[in-house]
């Protein structure tokens, strides 16, 4: 069975304000020290925490795992984690894609951090957002690329879904997620062509970096991608989701995509003839829509409603997902999220019942990690 891992990034923010703080080399000090670590001494913290591009970001990656009751086990103990080490400095975590309250970002310390920074100036100093990427295992590199070439239509339902970032600045953006649009102003971001081979995904590699545009492979930031550093297809279209069953239920859907389409590749079935152009409008509806408006078909590329294009990717990855022992996860999981909606619906109810920002951040950093029991 193919193993999943998922990585988070959350927002550190204010305990009453909820007013995001730069302070995330302040909390992995202290997951470092709480376990046993001390800098200069060698060795690898026992934690998985990690600084993203801003300080007031922490990032958290689970371990590869093959059943979705654990994964969940895995992702509610690292949020949970996030959240004791934030309160020791004094602030929340919260899984929201985007900061609702008006913000100037810190870009974090290192060379990398600051290349970027001088590299896309107001674009990088604007990515404060938070994403939820999600590594299904394959076999090779040939096998990870042909699964790269079949999931592309599928790739924006699971934005729609995922959506949690209605607010940019103070504002509503009139997007679900207005992170995926913040995101996609990276030159490298992006629904991808279709490569064919490894060896001509390799190229493009290759020469999108020889370019000089981007520093190395890792800022490679398509929508689905090998990934550098693990044996896996990376999926990195979604917001990170305010409760912790929403990123189990989108690991469930794409390793049901990644099986899917390995099967149809093994079976010499093409990719779908869809343009990258016409993968770019369904990204962008996605991103406008979330689950509140149309969406566009992932084989038609024409509207339809949100349960339409939900219902079609789970058709479309049943057989998977019973063969995975997750097709009742996974119908539960999107039945409770239509009823319930995902996060973009959630904040702008809060907004409407609670009457400010400020109460929406700390009600969803309560829905990031919700007391035990």
């Amino acid at each position: 069975m193919r193993s999943v891992g998922v990585e988070e990034e959350l927002l550190l923010v204010d305990a009453r304000s909820g007013e995001p703080l730069a302070l995330s080399g302040v909390v992995l000090a202290a997951a470092d020290r709480s376990a046993g670590h001390l800098p200069g001494r060698g060795g690898a913290p026992a934690h998985t925490f990690e600084k993203e591009l801003h300080e007031e970001q922490l990032e958290f990656a689970t371990k590869p795992v093959t059943e979705m009751g654990e994964l969940l086990e895995e992702i509610t103990r690292w949020r949970a984690e996030a959240a004791r080490h934030a309160a020791s400095a004094g602030a929340l975590v919260a899984a929201l894609g985007t900061s609702p309250l008006p913000v100037r970002p810190s870009m974090s310390a290192g060379r990398r951090y600051e290349w970027v920074g001088e590299q896309f100036g107001l674009t990088a100093q604007e990515q404060l957002t938070c994403g939820c990427h999600v590594h299904v295992s394959v076999e090779s590199d040939e096998e990870g690329v042909a699964v790269l070439d079949r999931i592309r239509p599928w790739l924006p339902v699971l934005t729609a879904m995922s959506a949690n970032s209605p607010f940019w600045q103070g504002q509503d953006s009139g997007y679900g997620s207005y992170r995926s649009r913040v995101w996609n102003r990276l030159p490298s971001a992006g629904a991808t062509d279709v490569f064919g081979s490894a060896d001509r995904y390799h190229e493009q590699v290759r020469a999108m970096v020889d370019t000089g545009v981007l520093r190395d492979e890792g800022m490679i930031w398509f929508d689905a991608r090998l990934s550098a550093a693990y044996p896996t297809v990376e999926v990195r279209v979604a917001d990170v989701c305010l409760e912790a069953f929403t990123p189990v239920l989108l690991a469930a859907l794409v390793r049901g995509l990644v099986e899917t389409a390995a099967r149809e590749w093994r079976d010499g079935r093409p990719p779908a003839a869809i343009s990258t152009s016409l993968l770019r409008l369904a990204s962008w509806r996605a991103g406008r829509s979330g689950l509140d408006g149309p969406l566009l078909h992932p084989r038609t590329m024409r509207e339809t409603s949100p349960a339409g294009a939900v219902e079609a990717l789970y058709a479309h990855v049943r057989e998977a997902l019973a063969d995975h022992g997750d097709d009742e996860r996974v119908r539960e999981g999107i039945a409770r999220l239509m009823e319930r909606g995902n996060g973009a619906r959630v904040q702008r109810e809060l907004l409407r019942t609670e009457g400010d920002l400020e109460a929406v951040v700390t009600r969803c950093a309560r829905l990031t990690t919700p007391p035990a029991g």
